[in-house]
C-alpha cells in the first residue's frame, strides 16, 4: 500500500522498525545502573492473573524505567526544574529524516561524535530528524548492559550544530547523547534543546524538539532519506518508551 505524505511517496507495507523491544529477560538492554524490567502477573491472595495458572485473562504489572530499559523518546523536561511532558511537547509524528552512520573518534579516554563527522555525513542536508547509527554496529546493542562502560557520546559542538541547522528530532543508538559520568553537565542535551537555565527556562528553549536514545538500525538499512513516524506512548512524563519507524522515500 503506497501513500503520499508532504509530496513524498512511501510504501506503508514496508515499515522499518528501529526500536528495541522491552522484555523481562536477561537480553533486555540496560543503562544507568538499574536492574532488568519486571513483568509479572497481578496476584490477589491465591488468585494469579495468568491463564496458565487458572485465570480467565493474562493480567500483568510492568515495572520499568524508560531511560534505562530500551528505546525511549524524551523532551527537555528530562533536564529542567519545571515539569514538561513528552506527551504535551510532541504533537506531530511524521518527519523527514536522514540516516547517517558514524564511527566515533577517540578523544582522551572517550569515544565521541564530532560536528565535523556529522557535517561530512549530512552533505548539506537539513532534515527535520537525524538518525545516527554508530559503528561497530553489532546485535549486542539490543541486549547490552551499558552501565559503567562509558559509551560514546556527542560533543557539545555537534549538538549546537544540529540545533543551528534546524534538526528537531535526534535519534541515536546509544544510551545517551551525553557522557555517562559528566558531573551533571549534560552539555549535549542542553545544547540541542537550547536550555540555558534549568531552573528558569529561557523563552527560546526548544520545547517541541525530542531526543530518542537506544534505537537499533540494522546494517542492511542504507544511509539516506526516509520518512520517520515517531510513535510514543501517551505518558505524562519527561520520557516514554517509543517506536520510531522509518519508511523509504520512493519519490
Amino acid at each position: 500500500m503506497k501513500a503520499t505524505i508532504n509530496n513524498f511517496q512511501i510504501d506503508l507495507s514496508k515499515p522499518i522498525d528501529i526500536s528495541i523491544s522491552l522484555s523481562n529477560t536477561e537480553t533486555n538492554p540496560i543503562a544507568w545502573y538499574i536492574e532488568k524490567p519486571v513483568i509479572e502477573p497481578v496476584t490477589f491472595g491465591e488468585w494469579i492473573g495468568k491463564v496458565s495458572k487458572g485465570s480467565s485473562t493474562n493480567f500483568n504489572n510492568i515495572f520499568f524505567n524508560p531511560h534505562g530499559h530500551g528505546t525511549h523518546t524524551e523532551c527537555l523536561g528530562h533536564i529542567t526544574h519545571e515539569f514538561y511532558s513528552i506527551n504535551q511537547c510532541l504533537k506531530k509524528f511524521f518527519f523527514t529524516a536522514e540516516l547517517i552512520t558514524i564511527t566515533p573518534k577517540n578523544y582522551n579516554t572517550d569515544f565521541v561524535i564530532t560536528k565535523q563527522q556529522i557535517q561530512d555525513a549530512l552533505k548539506n542536508n537539513t532534515p527535520e530528524a537525524l538518525i545516527i547509527r554508530t559503528l561497530p554496529n553489532s546485535n549486542d546493542k539490543k541486549s547490552k548492559n551499558y552501565s559503567h562502560t562509558n559509551p560514546p557520546y556527542l560533543v557539545e559542538e555537534a549538538a549546537v550544530y544540529l540545533r543551528e541547522i534546524g534538526v528537531q528530532h535526534l535519534l541515536i543508538d546509544l544510551p545517551s547523547v551525553d557522557r555517562e559520568e559528566d558531573g551533571g553537565a549534560l552539555l549535549a542535551h542542553k545544547a540541542f534543546w537550547n536550555v540555558q537555565n534549568i531552573t528558569n527556562l529561557n523563552p527560546d528553549a526548544r520545547l517541541h524538539c525530542t531526543i530518542t536514545e537506544m534505537i537499533f538500525v540494522e546494517n542492511t538499512i542504507a544511509d539516506g532519506n526516509y520518512l520517520l513516524n515517531l510513535q510514543i506512548a501517551s505518558f505524562e512524563n519527561d520520557a516514554t518508551p517509543s517506536k520510531p519507524v522509518l519508511y523509504k522515500i520512493i519519490v
